[in-house]
């Protein structure tokens, strides 16, 4: 059962890198990214992918230049997701086979990610914006783009962020921290999963 849930891992270092992504994996989530603001961010995602890459979609998250997105897919990564719309690392993205997840907050920046060729929305920050919000851009995007709402949404919200009309989320500090171990991982994850799986089909 492949749930929409991207677990991002500011701060992980690659020591840490493949028990915690295997933690995640066994857990039930198998979208991985790697903010490339944290320490070694490559050596990280190389490591998870050479282990976990044909059971896990691995990529990197803060991807603001087209030479990492290079750089990204000669190691292997999959998903390249971003805090703003730059078209220019879209297209990269998408020449590199490479699945496109750009921040967006307006309606405005939503349609300019999907003409350059964005697979989903990184609705962000998502607290902001609100339920609200999201219902409002809801109305006019098309629904066959996924939508991932990212920034101060965790599990307690799952249920009413759906119901206003967003596709998954994308969990930060509500997953892993820096120095945390893969066993608090697991047990964060597992509450996680387990939200997700209480929604409504």
């Amino acid at each position: 059962m492949s749930r929409d849930i991207i677990a991002i891992l500011r701060g992980i270092s690659p020591e840490d890198a493949v028990p915690v992504a295997r933690a995640l994996l066994e857990a039930g989530i198998d979208r991985i990214e790697v903010p490339l603001n944290s320490p070694e961010p490559f050596d990280s995602i190389a490591r998870m992918v050479d282990a976990l890459g044909s059971e896990a979609t691995i990529g990197a998250g803060t991807v603001l230049d087209p030479a990492d997105v290079d750089r990204l897919a000669a190691i292997g990564a999959r998903m390249v997701v971003s805090p703003d719309c730059n078209p220019e690392v879209i297209a990269a993205t998408k020449d590199a086979g490479m699945l496109s997840y750009p921040g967006v907050f307006t309606a405005s920046e939503c349609f300019a990610a999907i003409r350059a060729g964005a697979d989903g929305l990184k609705i962000f920050p998502a607290f902001k914006l609100g339920t609200d919000g999201l219902k409002a851009l809801s109305a006019v995007l098309p629904r066959e783009v996924p939508t991932f709402a990212v920034g101060g949404v965790g599990p307690d919200d799952f249920s009413a962020w759906r119901s206003a009309g967003v596709t998954g989320f994308g969990i930060g500090t509500g997953i892993y921290t820096p120095g945390a171990s893969a066993e608090d991982v697991a047990t964060r994850a597992a509450g996680i999963v387990s939200a997700w799986d209480a929604l409504p089909a």
